[in-house]
């Protein structure tokens, strides 16, 4: 390769890597700025209390129904048309809020600007494969997870402020307002900054045919250890703070001391990020990945046996550290996808997974009915399975 070649390819890597970073923070702090009030804003503008409840479950629903067609999209038009459309679809979802006012507007919204995360996903993996050398890709993943959680922390900072100063209501709409002009300039930094980017040659997607089962062998692996460790994640997942705060045999901690142990997850997870930015590429992805589903099957364990709040201390902190295998994780995921059609694949690992997982949630709710413990035991041993599977399976 020539020098001036080389330059270009340089230069095109470093403008969209750019891209990505200013755009997941403009746009993700738009996403998150009203979001923690809107169960408020549901009920201040007449709905029943259950209406928060459904806000939620439509989240969920469409974090896994989206990945698909964000990845089929991607992989049609490229990663830089797809993140266009994805951010109009977002803004539209905010316009509703805005300038029709009430919870209708709010639920309607909701299915436009719950979708950017989970559509945009799949691109934003493309855009790394793409833009980023094979061997720093670890990396790159790792800077996205990392960045991304600036907009979580800050988001909700703003969007509390907005909601004290000028109420529930008006705050909400204002909060939108910032949320549209952050998803414009978004687009504006993708659109310039990846003008010279480089896109794959796409190949017809298929798109009915990307069953489970049509995935390379490999990727089936990943899959079902992920499935399995994200079901030992969501069985105790709602009642961990019953668990820590109400249970009666448990430690019975403070409201504010479960806040500090989400704190410090968060900040181990963080770490975690920090750390396998550095290590990622220099070792086999496969003992990154084995080390966050072992996580994920000691939390559950540890847990069932904290009855005071240091050893809550230790189960947080291997919460937190779960994340440490996420970029290999994901860097595996489109390694093993077909050349052409890896942001496709890519979305329809989630979908999948985040199908089956749902099952975990009503399981989880079963088991607590029937016994606490009982809930933990069941979670750590879709944990230990998971650890298995992948150690004996994976690549």
């Amino acid at each position: 390769m020539s020098e001036g070649r080389k330059v270009n390819v340089m230069a095109s890597s470093v403008s969209g890597v750019s891209g990505l970073i200013i755009t997941v923070v403009l746009v993700g702090l738009g996403e998150r700025i009203g979001e923690r009030f809107l169960p408020v804003y549901l009920v201040a503008t007449g709905a029943s209390l259950f209406a928060p409840s459904v806000l939620n479950a439509l989240d969920n629903f469409l974090s896994a129904v989206y990945s698909f067609p964000g990845g089929w999209i991607s992989s049609k038009v490229g990663y830089k048309k797809a993140l266009l459309y994805f951010n109009i679809f977002a803004i539209i979802g905010y316009l509703i809020v805005i300038i029709f006012p009430g919870w209708i507007a709010v639920i309607v919204g909701s299915v436009f600007f719950l979708s950017w995360s989970s559509l945009s996903m799949p691109a934003y993996m493309d855009l790394i494969r793409n833009e980023i050398p094979k061997n720093k890709q670890v990396f790159g993943i790792s800077v996205h997870s990392l960045i991304k959680r600036v907009p979580m922390a800050l988001g909700p900072l703003l969007g509390g402020v907005l909601v004290d100063k000028f109420g529930i209501q008006n705050g909400i709409r204002i909060a939108f307002v910032i949320a549209t002009a952050c998803s414009v300039a978004g687009i504006f930094v993708q659109q310039s900054a990846m003008k010279n980017s480089v896109i794959e040659k796409k190949s017809e997607p298929g798109f009915p045919r990307i069953l489970p089962w049509q995935f390379p062998r490999d990727m089936q692996v990943i899959l079902v250890s992920d499935i399995l460790a994200k079901f030992c994640s969501q069985i105790p997942y709602a009642y961990i703070a019953i668990w820590a705060m109400e249970y009666s045999k448990g430690a019975k901690i403070s409201a504010t001391l479960f806040g500090t142990l989400t704190t410090i997850e968060m900040v181990c997870a963080i770490s975690s990020y920090v750390i396998i930015a550095f290590l990622g590429d220099r070792f086999k992805k496969k003992s990154f990945v084995l080390t966050t589903f072992i996580l994920y099957a000691l939390f559950p364990i540890v847990l069932l046996g904290a009855r005071s709040f240091p050893i809550l201390i230790a189960a947080f902190v291997i919460r937190g550290f779960k994340e440490f295998g996420e970029p290999a994780r994901k860097a595996q995921i489109m390694d093993f996808a077909p050349e052409g059609q890896k942001a496709l694949y890519f979305g329809a690992f989630y979908l999948y997974r985040d199908i089956f997982v749902t099952l975990g949630v009503f399981l989880g709710g079963a088991l607590w009915l029937v016994c606490p413990e009982l809930n933990l035991i069941v979670a750590s041993a879709f944990g230990i399975v998971s650890c298995l599977v992948y150690a004996v399976k994976g690549k």
